[in-house]
């Protein structure tokens, strides 16, 4: 069965692209299999309703069945500073049916979360490899992290090389969508896709009674009520590749529509 995030997706994103005319869509993923991981099926089913990249962070392997899948498919991505040797990529080159390229990276921050490589180093040395307006009409960074702080600092160190700097993992929207001095837009958290009466995504009395007993319990499962469609939609000068704009999108669900 879909769950609510899905459902929101599916229905969104062919909708999205055809009255925007987006040129390129990317999702993060790694919490669409019930809110662990993701599937190949998933894959496919995204990549059906128009998603050109698919993303990822720390839930990455809990699907074990993506391990395979992701060495071979590199419009998924996994976190760019995951150790050396790991299946596999965490950037990749794409290019749109009007021939512009366009750069994904997926990078993972380290505060309250996995203990890995640095990502300021991680993010040097493949952006060592593409020039914002010359090689690369688009650069995206899709930032995996917990805490603001060092979102925020991953996004002015990129500011003015690359396009954007989009923040996932928290599942809830942010307000402060803006372009950086640099020319870089920026948002701490675009937020889920899912059911917003909810603890992050999953049903609330079980998640809220984690926290109240510290006891085991019941398995978290996610919520099923209608989805909310969040995300952030970024327009560029075509010959630098910097932003000229970013605003929120939310679509259904419980969240005020916004976009």
């Amino acid at each position: 069965m879909r769950r609510a995030g899905a459902w929101a997706l599916a229905a969104g994103s062919p909708r999205l692209r055809r009255d925007l005319a987006l040129d390129f869509v990317v999702v993060n993923g790694e919490n669409a299999a019930a809110g662990f991981g993701i599937t190949a099926k998933i894959c496919a089913e995204f990549h059906e309703a128009g998603v050109d990249c698919i993303t990822t962070g720390n839930h990455a392997w809990d699907q074990r069945e993506i391990i395979p899948y992701m060495a071979q498919d590199k419009r998924v991505l996994r976190p760019i500073n995951f150790p050396p040797g790991t299946p596999g990529w965490g950037a990749n080159l794409f290019q749109t049916s009007r021939g512009q390229k366009i750069v994904v990276i997926n990078v993972m921050c380290r505060l309250f979360m996995d203990a890995l490589d640095d990502p300021f180093r991680a993010l040097d040395a493949e952006l060592a490899k593409h020039a914002l307006g010359r090689t690369a009409h688009f650069i995206l960074v899709d930032v995996h992290g917990e805490a603001t702080s060092e979102k925020q600092s991953l996004g002015h160190y990129c500011d003015s090389r690359v396009s954007a700097v989009l923040g996932t993992h928290s599942h809830v929207p942010t307000a402060d969508s803006w372009v950086l001095p640099g020319g870089t837009a920026y948002q701490t958290d675009v937020g889920m896709c899912g059911d917003y009466d909810s603890v992050i995504g999953m049903k609330k009395d079980v998640a809220v009674q984690r926290f109240i007993r510290k006891m085991p319990g019941e398995r978290l499962s996610p919520a099923e009520g209608e989805g909310t469609l969040c995300a952030a939609l970024v327009e560029t000068d075509d010959k630098t590749g910097l932003a000229r704009s970013i605003r929120p999108l939310r679509m259904g669900g419980r969240l005020p529509p916004a976009g």
